[in-house]
């Protein structure tokens, strides 16, 4: 990967809906091989896929929370079957295997309000086979939220 290539990357992680046109004025090639070079890096694994970042408080989506998981084996059959249920769940955003906690899992989580939280909570979430513990923070403010992989 050279400095061309990183530059695509980064323009992109800026604005991913830019014309070949656009993202070659920019990164200072011409469009046939910044074309070619977009093309590669997307066969190569590098571009996982293009989406908009919506605006969650506009969608009535006001209560961002973090939950840490405890569960009763620790076995891969447990830890899959956990994870096959959670990625079916719409408010999960994002879920982390971590370790250094209580917990066994972070996971992320958004919803309406503190009614949608509990409803989630007590109907959803707790349903899993295998849960022991949940405890949950909820976000006040987000100073920082970026999505941008750094590439140097």
């Amino acid at each position: 990967m050279d400095k061309f290539d990183k530059a695509i990357l980064a323009a992109l992680q800026r604005q991913g809906r830019m014309s070949n046109q656009e993202l070659a004025d920019a990164i200072g090639l011409s469009p046939s091989p910044c074309l070619r070079r977009l093309r590669a890096l997307e066969e190569a694994g590098f571009i996982d896929g293009y989406g908009a970042r919506l605006n969650a408080r506009k969608l009535g989506l006001t209560l961002t929370a973090f939950i840490q998981i405890s569960l009763d084996k620790h076995t891969p059959e447990r830890f899959a079957s956990f994870e096959k249920k959670l990625t079916k769940l719409p408010e999960v955003l994002e879920c982390h295997l971590i370790t250094g906690q209580q917990a066994d899992y972070l996971v992320k989580v958004i919803v309406k309000d503190m009614d949608a939280y509990q409803h989630f909570l007590l109907n959803k979430l707790t349903t899993i086979e295998g849960i022991t513990g949940v405890h949950s923070s909820f976000v006040l403010k987000s100073p920082v939220q970026d999505n941008h992989l750094p590439l140097d």
